[in-house]
């Protein structure tokens, strides 16, 4: 128990008021919850809320020991003042549009996006960079982006390089083609879905890659007992049958005295390539009830009936 909870992350979208208004004192007391819990691995990205997640992360860590957690950011777009918008961020983030999002993944596009990153969040260093979701970029991002992190990291500037995306196959083709050190991968393995497992996740085994899990909840789907018919699935409503499958694997929970989302949690942690998860928050409750699901972990017959419903694969590792 205690190793998978020290394996938790907390990732900061939401702390760029993904969706909805989060104030600058409710995000100061999610990253104190999660560093009472014990959390010590904190992701963040300019995309975020146009840097809010990464200046109200780094004000929130400002104090604390430097050499006592590990902290990333992204880079790929940067941030460029935009004076002619108007109203909020038309990317999902309830903040104002007064900057707007270029992507770049060249080599000095990389070192101006983290020398921005740094100065926002107000640190003299980030443990790991990713490059944050090149799909439609991946000659820039392989053939420049990652040759300047490598140098960067050779240089002590950063301890470790990855890529995090919300697709499986471009991170394998970045493990075999690219000197990177860890994946982030969202939404692809999970409790719901494990398209990842075949391909990426013994890729990353045989090559020493680390796998960061992102997406636990897909976006919201797993993220209740209840799954509401409206209930978000990669950032969109959720088609009918992906519901059905969330509420069937909801009752399979409750019959063994536990939920959807506690299960969604430790889901990952049963692979062996899997070193880590990542979990938002926009409220400390969050933190503490998903700090409080690792407790103790679902009892073996759970995975054997999610089986037997065909739920889950047979190949399927689980903790």
């Amino acid at each position: 128990m205690a190793d998978t909870a020290g394996r938790l992350g907390l990732g900061t979208s939401p702390l760029g008021s993904l969706y909805t208004e989060v104030t600058d004192r409710e995000a100061r007391a999610v990253v104190d919850a999660a560093w009472e819990s014990g959390v010590r691995i904190f992701d963040t990205a300019p995309h975020y809320g146009l840097g809010l997640a990464e200046r109200r992360l780094g004000e929130a860590l400002r104090d604390r020991p430097r050499d006592e957690f590990v902290l990333s950011t992204k880079v790929g777009r940067l941030l460029v003042p935009d004076p002619d918008a108007t109203g909020l961020d038309p990317e999902g983030f309830a903040v104002p549009a007064t900057l707007r999002r270029e992507w770049d993944f060249s080599a000095d596009g990389v070192r101006r996006s983290l020398e921005s990153s740094l100065e926002r969040l107000g640190l003299d260093r980030v443990d790991v960079v990713y490059v944050h979701d090149p799909d439609d970029h991946w000659e820039q991002a392989a053939g420049e982006a990652i040759p300047a992190l490598v140098e960067l990291r050779e240089q002590g500037v950063i301890g470790a390089i990855g890529a995090g995306m919300n697709q499986w196959q471009m991170l394998a083709r970045f493990v075999r083609e690219s000197d990177v050190d860890v994946v982030l991968l969202a939404g692809r393995y999970t409790l719901l879905e494990q398209p990842a497992l075949a391909e990426l996740l013994p890729l990353c085994a045989e090559r020493g890659v680390d796998v960061l899990a992102a997406g636990l909840f897909n976006s919201g789907l797993l993220a209740r007992q209840d799954v509401p018919a409206d209930a978000t699935y990669d950032y969109a409503t959720a088609p009918a049958a992906v519901v059905d499958r969330a509420r069937r694997i909801a009752a399979v929970c409750a019959r063994h005295g536990t939920t959807l989302p506690a299960v969604a949690l430790w889901f990952p942690f049963g692979h062996p390539a899997v070193t880590g998860a990542l979990i938002g928050a926009r409220a400390e409750s969050e933190i503490h009830a998903n700090v409080a699901a690792l407790a103790s972990p679902p009892p073996a017959d759970l995975w054997a009936d999610l089986r037997s419903e065909g739920l889950l694969g047979l190949d399927v590792p689980t903790p």
